[in-house]
């Protein structure tokens, strides 16, 4: 039997945790870009379809998803489907959610990589944008409770403007704007123009 003492088992463990690496933390879980659909037997059958917009932000990717109503010779922003001055989902059956995989701020609000939901209040020259962590609850308005209001990230104010053109299905575009995107919501003849941004972690 070999005798090791205590102060030899000791220069060995020091020698063991010397050799042994730092504790590096793990990478964060990829953000899952794929469209939330909470009913998708109903899916091909909507008079809303479903789509998405996608664009990089210091080449990093953001996806947008939304449902597309159309006009269909109705007043819609302003009327009484999306009246001014009450929330709105942005869109159609679920609400309209944004995936990023990396820190960004829309219209001026800071969000980590993740899944949000997306909200607007509409006005006359002035829209407020609304960024949400809840996920889950459908896009109607009566749907955004106490309970998912309080899961806000933030909100900020973006400038609307009339367009000489009609634009027929509610149309979310991006275009790239310095180190980021300008998000485009366009429906009939509004246009609002939503910055996003790079942002630090």
């Amino acid at each position: 039997m070999i005798a090791i003492s205590t102060l030899s088992l000791a220069a060995v463990s020091v020698a063991i945790a010397g050799s042994l690496p730092a504790v590096v933390p793990l990478p964060a879980a990829p953000v899952d870009t794929a469209c939330i659909v909470q009913n998708p037997r109903n899916l091909a059958n909507r008079s809303s379809p479903l789509d998405s917009t996608s664009f990089k932000v210091s080449g990093h990717l953001v996806k947008v998803c939304y449902g597309r109503p159309s006009a269909r010779g109705r007043t819609m922003i302003g009327g009484g489907a999306v009246p001014y001055d009450k929330i709105w989902r942005t869109g159609a059956n679920e609400p309209t959610m944004i995936h990023t995989t990396a820190p960004i701020s829309i219209a001026g609000i800071k969000v980590q990589p993740g899944i949000y939901s997306f909200y607007t209040v509409p006005g006359k020259t002035e829209w407020k944008v609304i960024v949400n962590r809840s996920t889950s609850q459908w896009g109607h308005e009566g749907q955004y409770s106490a309970e998912v209001k309080a899961q806000e990230v933030g909100r900020g104010t973006v400038r609307s403007m009339q367009m000489d053109d009609h634009v027929e299905m509610f149309t979310i575009r991006a275009e790239p704007s310095g180190n980021g995107a300008t998000l485009f919501l366009e429906w009939e003849k509004t246009r609002v123009r939503v910055p996003v941004m790079a942002t630090e972690t």
